[in-house]
């Protein structure tokens, strides 16, 4: 065996067995002591070979040993303090990788509330402070890839980037300020940085170093949400450490490019946010996007195409540095031949929202300004063929904002693409949004890069000297060539359009079933909107035809998706729904019932039907509602011409009653007295609610309620909860109440407060809706639990809602007191 080993071994096992039981404080000063030297803090050190085996193989050991023997009687063996300093320098002097995972697995490990978690805390915190997060990155940049290794990375990645969250779960509210995400990523962002400081150092030196680890350290953050606080620390300091220095701004690109893929998105996204403008974006990245397909992929398409909610600086500074390198450029041009591609496409212009296609003509405009002649003529033929077959599909379109958009593009790319030929010129009123555009347009040399500076574009904006508000709907375009004087009409008085309004053509569906036929196999989108828009009525006038088609119709509004810029589009897709389910209420309520825990529909859909039913249910529970539902029918077939005239007759008959009756009271009044009529909802609740309650235990691929899916959860306890009060005094009442309390009972524990505010207000709706008589006779047991459960969560539940509705339940149980004193008290 190695001497060395052998002593250094022999040497810890003497000390653990001396701190493991002795109760001598000067004993343990002078063990403590005498391994310090290990760590090289003490005059008489051990030789270097010893150091690090001790540290390789025997410093987790006696960390642990130390953790196991804090408590406050241990640390008093020595006054003031001695002991305690003593012992926390070991973890803030010795190998910073192994004290920083000691600290992580003893905090987890100790039980809380503790003397030991909140002293392991509190180290933590001076740990921190004492930049010791620095040296824990700083050791794995210059480790070999080995198994072990990758290992020991993939821990301190976890624990460094999730301190946060693993504090906060343990401290829960004795978390420390230090460990709050708001102060804790700034610090880490400073502890990269001096991290990155030493890569530099040593690269000057000639050593070798990694920055594989901080890459990831950088990129899980990001993952994880905290772009803003980790690179608002980073980006301004490298803004300044790479200008002018070759070393940095090679480093800082090594750093982006070890990036994993799956965090690209996120750091890429976050830089672009964070940098000032395109010459610093570019110093970050280098060419970036030429060496990585993911980074090209986020930086070309998904920051351009797939999303749109980059501000404009942000859109500035992203094609600015596409266009800062020659290497680059060509990425730029593939990009504007998409982007003028997917502007002119009308499937995107029917199906992509508005606020979308106003970020791509913007993403366009940009593009224009940094290519040059020489690039643009090179593809001008295409560029030319996409613009005009995108502004003839945007002029053919009904809406305005489209149509502007059309037209601001136009002049602004046919003065770029053509300009020695006629400038393009349209009318349309000028608003913020249309100046906003106009000055992307105006061109902006690269400060540092190749690209060519083309000519001034000066845009016609259609504004004349004594023009009037234009209509924006009524373009008109022409090509000015060197005859256009000839040909001026400037005499002729123009027509009065101001009062016009956008015509529609005579396509709102008469029938249900063209509604119907409509939303599912027409390809005329204004027909598709116009039906949508009149389904409603339609279904509320014709009661029979609905019924015959109500589960079609169930499921394909259900499955509805926007294909056009619908105002309202969710609002008008729901009222239709529930006319169709009040309408129709057994077969359609039972239809979304099963088709809730069904297979393939999303989240989205499944809380679209519980609102659905809870609209449908108030809406049949409304009193009067049968008088206001035959007003609004349309009249029968057989019905007579004179019909029309019986309610003129009749309201002149009761008025002249009504002035020839006298009346004596003394109080009261002679108003006409409110609506009545039976619930119509007593007869169908059972389709409502009982389905609902079936399956809610059962997980499906995509769906489980009690694992992941709560905040479903929660909406189908408030919804039932909704339900069960709108029943109130049917027959069904007692059989619903019981239901509901046994599901109430069954996830009464539930670890969301969402949830248990659903579960606590569905206690509620059982008191008011069911009999007192009832509740006594059938349901005495459950009134019992729920009582001993309500006092409970009135008591200790950690939510202020929870525990206000708990009394608010419990106030409602105080009033059956004199009929709950028989029964035993829990």
């Amino acid at each position: 065996m190695d001497p060395v080993a052998s002593a250094v071994r022999l040497a810890v096992q003497e000390a653990v067995h001396i701190l493991s039981s002795s109760e001598d404080g000067g004993h343990i000063i002078s063990t403590l002591q005498s391994l310090r030297r290990y760590l090289g803090e003490t005059e008489t050190q051990a030789p270097p070979e010893e150091q690090e085996e001790f540290s390789r193989t025997h410093f987790s050991t006696i960390l642990r040993c130390l953790v196991g023997k804090l408590s406050p009687d241990w640390l008093d063996l020595l006054p003031d303090g001695q002991l305690e300093e003593l012992w926390a320098s070991f973890f803030l002097e010795g190998p910073a990788d192994q004290a920083f995972l000691v600290l992580m697995e003893s905090i987890e490990g100790a039980a809380s509330p503790s003397f030991r978690l909140m002293k392991m805390a509190r180290l933590l915190a001076r740990f921190l402070s004492a930049g010791r997060m620095a040296a824990v990155m700083e050791g794995q940049c210059g480790q070999q890839a080995g198994p072990a290794s990758r290992l020991l990375q993939e821990t301190l990645l976890t624990r460094v980037v999730g301190l946060p969250d693993h504090l906060g779960n343990r401290l829960q509210r004795e978390t420390l300020a230090a460990f709050f995400p708001q102060n804790y990523f700034p610090l880490l962002g400073e502890e990269v940085l001096r991290v990155l400081q030493a890569v530099v150092d040593s690269l000057r030196g000639g050593l070798d170093c990694s920055v594989s680890f901080l890459s990831q350290v950088l990129g899980k953050a990001c993952v994880h949400g905290r772009q803003k606080e980790i690179l608002d620390v980073l980006v301004p300091r490298l803004t300044v450490l790479t200008q002018g220095n070759c070393l940095w701004q090679r480093v800082c690109w090594r750093l982006v490019e070890c990036v994993p893929d799956r965090a690209m998105e996120a750091v890429l996204k976050g830089l672009v946010e964070a940098a000032p403008g395109p010459e610093v974006l570019s110093r970050l990245l280098g060419n970036l996007v030429t060496k990585s397909k993911k980074a090209q992929f986020v930086m070309t398409q998904k920051l351009l195409f797939l999303q749109y909610s980059c501000s404009m600086p942000m859109l500035q500074s992203l094609l600015g540095y596409l266009a800062m390198d020659s290497q680059r450029r060509p990425l730029l041009v593939q990009a504007l031949k998409e982007l003028l591609e997917t502007w002119g496409s009308s499937s995107a212009i029917r199906h992509t929202p508005l606020e979308q296609q106003r970020y791509v003509s913007k993403a366009l405009l940009i593009c224009l300004t940094h290519l040059g002649e020489a690039e643009l003529r090179a593809s001008r033929d295409e560029l030319l063929a996409s613009l005009m077959e995108g502004v003839k599909s945007r002029l053919d379109s009904s809406l305005p904002p489209v149509r502007r958009l059309g037209m601001i593009v136009a002049e602004v790319a046919s003065a770029r693409l053509h300009p020695e030929g006629p400038p393009l010129k349209f009318q349309y009123e000028e608003d913020e949004l249309t100046r906003e555009m106009l000055a992307l347009a105006v061109p902006r040399p690269a400060a540092d890069g190749p690209s060519e500076a083309g000519p001034p574009v000066a845009p016609v904006s259609g504004e004349f000297p004594d023009q009037e508000t234009v209509d924006s709907g009524g373009p008109q375009a022409g090509w000015e060539g060197s005859d256009s004087e000839l040909d001026s009409d400037d005499e002729l008085v123009p027509y009065d359009m101001s009062g016009d309004g956008e015509q529609r053509g005579s396509k709102t569906p008469a029938y249900v079933r063209d509604c119907l036929e409509a939303l599912t196999a027409s390809e005329d989108w204004e027909r598709w909107e116009e039906a949508l828009r009149a389904l409603e009525g339609l279904v509320l006038k014709s009661p029979a035809a609905t019924r015959e088609v109500s589960l079609e119709l169930a499921k394909v509004l259900l499955h509805l998706e926007e294909k056009t810029a619908v105002a309202g589009f969710e609002r008008l897709r729901q009222r239709a729904l529930v006319a169709v389910t009040v309408t129709d209420p057994a077969r359609v309520a039972e239809y979304l019932a099963v088709q809730f825990y069904a297979l393939n529909y999303s989240l989205r859909q499944r809380m679209d039907i519980l609102d659905v039913l809870a609209l449908a249910a108030q809406e049949l529970s409304r009193p009067g509602r049968l008088g206001k539902a035959a007003q609004r029918g349309s009249p029968g077939p057989g019905s007579q011409p004179s019909g029309a005239a019986v309610p003129a007759w009749k309201a002149v008959v009761e008025e002249r009653v009504r002035r020839k009756t006298r009346r004596f009271c003394k109080q009261g009044s002679t108003g006409r007295a409110a609506a009545a009529g039976p619930n119509e909802f007593n007869a169908v609740a059972g389709y409502f609610f009982f389905p609902l309650l079936q399956r809610f235990d059962r997980p499906v691929v995509t769906f489980d309620l009690l694992g992941d899916d709560q905040l479903v959860l929660g909406r189908l306890a408030h919804t039932l909860g909704a339900l069960m009060y709108l029943a109130v005094n049917t027959a069904v009442a007692v059989p619903m109440g019981k239901a509901l309390l046994e599901f109430v009972w069954a996830l009464r524990f539930h670890g969301d407060a969402y949830v248990r505010r659903g579960l606590l207000s569905a206690v509620s709706s059982v008191l008011l809706s069911v009999p007192a008589e009832w509740l006594l006779a059938d349901l005495p047991d459950e009134l019992l639990e729920a009582r001993s459960w309500l006092a409970d969560v009135a008591e200790q539940d950690a939510d202020e809602d929870c525990r206000l509705l708990a009394v608010k339940a419990l106030l409602l149980l105080e009033k059956l007191r004199d009929r709950l004193l028989p029964l035993s008290s829990p």
